[in-house]
This record gives structure tokens, sequence and C-alpha cells, in this order.
């Protein structure tokens, strides 16, 4: 069964009524990590059904909705440890800490913000109001991307096509049955077809795999070769996909294939490529790969998400020397970093042999390490993630987000989806490892919650825009909103970066707002009361309007 805020269903307990909006949702953590507490369902209530006298005194006192493990927002040492629970009163936590000291040492509740999400049934280890009949993996890099908070709006649109172009698909398969047509067959590739496409728009809450980011949205697929004309993806393009996915690239340019990126803008058409696989010690950013460097395509690279801090991580067992090093530390631009005079205390360097390539074209990063590769589960049986950072698992990730957003808003102008994308986007220039690297990572790592929640507000009369926490000195920005008001604050254009903004009622200029383009650069701020939506948001749930 599928559970998620913000319902119209009151839920009967004695002579109380219970509703979603009431509902405490917090995180407590156990003392051992053997501790499971058994439950009995009756009516989507859970009953206790251990031995231990005292909690089941505590417990039955309150109407308990989910009480079970999860690995959302819990650090290495407690992924054992830490569960979801969902009742009718806070106060269960409160008796919980107090009258079972012994069981349970931390808890935490969770805002009535944060409860604006929703999670499918095959939403992995991570999941929390989902019940996860999938595949059991840590989906711990969906969560920093924010998907169940994006999937509160919209889980896509059958009328909305993805596009892949990276490996054959199987249409039999129960992820893409009855949702996937083949345009051009394409090789097997060990089953990167499977795993891109699942990532990107895979069928979801059907309890098999993992929900892909846009899964409700349709899939067209088609080969990756053509390099000089692209004719397969302007097939695609002509057929009326929205946004391709090209896990892969090659160093060649050719001015014909541009022509081609023009022509499918132009047609409302977003390619989505890599900024390849290639050692940045190797390149040191003066490698260029196509399709992702063409103007017009969205360039994606790797970034890191899993560890806030990188005391969280520390580690010298795979090294002969004994030297201490972090792996898939939260924001950095490689997926290991040492320490200067192997000092454990001091700030760690980024070890640029295992940092993808990275160049000025580069637009945006996702999370690399752990990602889900569906094609080991569809051509082996085996449940598996990615261990290195390579950069292909990452472009469906902003390619299934493309689709979301276009599925919340179809008549979203395609000239506007890179600004968003970007302006939503997760700022890393503060990290003091990746200050070397600036201005070969693009914006920063890829948020799709606020990405899709930002379409929402743009098209919505009675919200409010937000662009907040980016210092940008390049690249050109267009936004158009039907909101209340647009607001900038703590956010920077300067250099050669331009900002064409439309709004239909107030633009405020807020605090540590820096707007001081050179001359290669513009800003231009509009308010035009005329301004007409070409299309209503297609909404998961119409109530979500009234919240």
């Amino acid at each position: 069964m599928r559970k998620f805020l913000i319902i119209s269903i009151l839920f009967f307990l004695g002579t109380n009524f219970l509703t979603a909006q009431d509902e405490a949702w917090f995180y407590i953590r156990a003392k051992d990590t053997l501790f499971e507490p058994q439950f009995s369902v009756q009516n989507d209530t859970l009953y206790y059904a251990g031995t231990d006298d005292r909690l089941r005194n505590i417990l039955k006192k309150y109407q308990i909705l989910d009480f079970k493990k999860t690995y959302r927002n819990a650090r290495k040492e407690n992924l054992k440890k830490t569960f979801f629970v969902r009742a009718n009163d806070k106060m269960l936590m409160t008796d919980l800490l107090q009258k079972t000291g012994d069981l349970f040492v931390f808890g935490e509740l969770i805002s009535e913000e944060d409860k604006k999400i929703f999670e499918p049934n095959d939403y992995g280890l991570t999941s929390t109001i989902g019940d996860n009949l999938g595949a059991q993996v840590n989906l711990d890099y969906l969560d920093y991307i924010g998907l169940p908070e994006a999937w509160y709006y919209t889980t896509g649109s059958r009328d909305i096509i993805v596009g892949i172009s990276d490996g054959t698909i199987d249409t039999i398969n129960p992820e893409f049955k009855g949702k996937t047509k083949i345009y051009r067959k394409s090789s097997l590739s060990k089953g990167h077809g499977y795993s891109v496409a699942e990532t990107a728009a895979g069928r979801g809450d059907n309890a098999y795999g993992i929900a892909g980011v846009c899964y409700n949205c349709s899939i067209y697929a088609t080969s990756y070769n053509n390099y000089s004309t692209l004719e397969q993806l302007v097939e695609l393009s002509n057929a009326g996909v929205k946004v391709i996915n090209c896990s892969w690239g090659l160093k060649t340019r050719y001015e014909t294939a541009q022509e081609a990126i023009n022509e499918m803008f132009e047609n409302g058409t977003i390619i989505v490529s890599t900024g390849h696989n290639k050692k940045f010690s190797d390149t040191k950013g003066n490698v260029l790969y196509y399709p992702g460097s063409y103007d017009k395509v969205i360039s994606v690279s790797s970034g890191m998400h899993r560890y806030e801090n990188f005391e969280d991580n520390i580690s010298n067992a795979e090294s002969k020397r004994g030297m201490y090093y972090v792996d898939n530390i939260r924001g950095y631009v490689s997926q290991r970093g040492g320490f200067k005079d192997n000092d454990t205390t001091r700030t760690p360097f980024l070890y640029e042999n295992s940092m993808k390539n990275l160049n000025p074209d580069v637009d945006i990063l996702g999370p690399a390490v752990g990602v889900f590769r569906f094609g080991e589960l569809a051509l082996h049986g085996v449940e598996d993630v990615s261990t290195g950072s390579q950069t292909s698992g990452v472009v469906p990730l902003v390619t299934g987000t493309i689709g979301l957003m276009f599925s919340l808003a179809p008549c979203l102008p395609v000239d506007e989806v890179e600004s968003i994308l970007k302006m939503t986007s997760t700022n890393i220039d503060h990290i003091e490892p990746n200050k070397p690297y600036k201005g070969f990572y693009g914006s920063g790592m890829l948020h799709t919650g606020r990405a899709v929640e930002m379409v929402f507000q743009m098209f919505s009369e009675n919200e409010t825009v937000t662009i907040e926490n980016q210092d940008f000195s390049r690249w050109d920005f267009k936004l158009t909103s039907y909101s209340n008001k647009v607001v900038m604050k703590n956010q920077k254009f300067t250099d050669n970066a331009s900002l064409d903004l439309t709004s239909k009622n107030q633009i405020v200029i807020g605090e540590n707002t820096v707007l001081k383009p050179n001359q290669t650069g513009s800003i231009s701020l509009k308010i035009d009361s005329t301004l007409q939506r070409k299309c209503d948001l297609q909404l998961r749930d119409p109530g979500i309007l009234d919240d």
C-alpha cells in the first residue's frame, strides 16, 4: 500500500481522529544494532508483539503507523540502529527516550516542511513512508538530491517521453514493459542501457527493482552512433521526446552535430551528456568530450554525496604504507582524498586520479558512488551498486529530473531548464578541497527536489520563487515567473554572467545580493503583469495547491 502525506482519509482510534497533518514523524536511534521490535498489523495500525513489558506499556498508548529501520539520515556507525516512526503524538518519542533509555539513545522530530515527500513501494533501504518491496539497496544518493521532495509534486507523466541513447533495453522487463518503444536497436553493452533507463525513468511503485527518477514517464530508446549527424537523436526529437540521455562521448567535434543540437533545441528537446571518465590527473581540465561540450547540451560529471564530514569516513585499510584517506565525502569533486604528512587533523586534499574528467563546459555534478546498477539485476539476478565514480550513472539522474520538470509544467520553456537546474543546485564552492578546481565542475551538485519545487513555485500564483546561495560569474540565465514574487538573497551574478528575469508580480532584491556583471554580462529585470500561463500544473495530487 502506498502511504503519503496530505491525504483526506481519517484514521479512527477510539474516540480520536488522526489526519496525516497531525501525525508525528521522527527518527529514533537504538542503543544496539540487534534491537528490532516486532509488530502485528491491524487496519494499518501497528501493535507491539514483543516480550518487553515496559515497551509494550508505552507503545499501547499511541497509534503507531510506522516503526521501521531506515538508512536515511543515519551516519555510518548508526546505519542499523536508526528507526523511522509515524504516530499520533510526538510524546511517543519523549516517552521512549525517558522510560526506555537502555533501548533508545537519541531522537529527532521531523519538521512539517520536511513531511512534504512521497515515496513509492520500491524506494530501497532509506525508505520511510514507502513500504520498499523492491531491491534491498541503499538509495541515499536519491535522498541527497531530494527525490522524495520532487515526487511530492510529480512522479512523471506518460505524456513526457525520456529518450535513452545508451544500449539495448528489454521492453518485456517489468521496469520498461508497456511504456517503452525501441526506435533503433543497440548493443547490450553489459546492461548499460538497462541501468541508465532504470535510473532515468524505470517504472516505480511496482515492488521490483527501484523507482526511476521520472518513473511515470515514457521511454523511447535508440542507438548511440552517427556521431557526426546525431540522426538517431534527431529522430527521437521529431517523435516528441523532451529530453535525451547520452551517457557516452568522444573527443571529436562535428559542426554538423552542433547544427543537429540546435535543431533539436528549437524543437523543444534537451540533450544531457557526460563529461566522461578520464582521470583529471591526465586531462587537467583541458579535454572536452562531445556531445557534452556542444552548445545547448547539459554536460554532467560526478561528485560525492554520502558522508557529511571527512572525519566520518577516514580509512587506511587499503594502503600498504598506512596512509590515511577519505572516501565519498559530501560535495567533494573527487571520490578520494588524502592528508598532507598523513595528518588526519588537517583538511584533506583531493586525489586527481580518482577525480573524473572536469572541464569548463561541465554544467552540473551528481552523485556517482553507490548508484544502483539495474543491468546486473535484470541480466544476472544480482543487486549491485557502483563502487567507482563513473559519470554514466550520473547523467540519467539529470535526465530524469528534467523529465519531472516537464511533467509538472509541460509548457516550461526549454531555454529555462538549465537555468533552473543551476539556480537550485547545491553550491560546493566553499568546500576547501574543491577550490583548486573551481570553474571546472559547473554550478555544483544536482538537487532534483529544489528544481521541481522551483517549477511549482514559478507556475503558482500564490507562491514565492527564491533564488539564493549561488555565486555565478558566467552563463546566461533566463527565467519567467507567474508567482506572487521572486526573491533573490545571498546571491551573486557577476563578471560574464547574464540574467534575464521576467516576473508577473514582484521582484525583491534581498540581503547579500550582488548584481554586477562586466561588459560581457548583463542584468535584465522586468515586471509584466500581462503574463499568462500556457498550461496548468500537472500535480500528482491536486490538493497540494491547498497546502
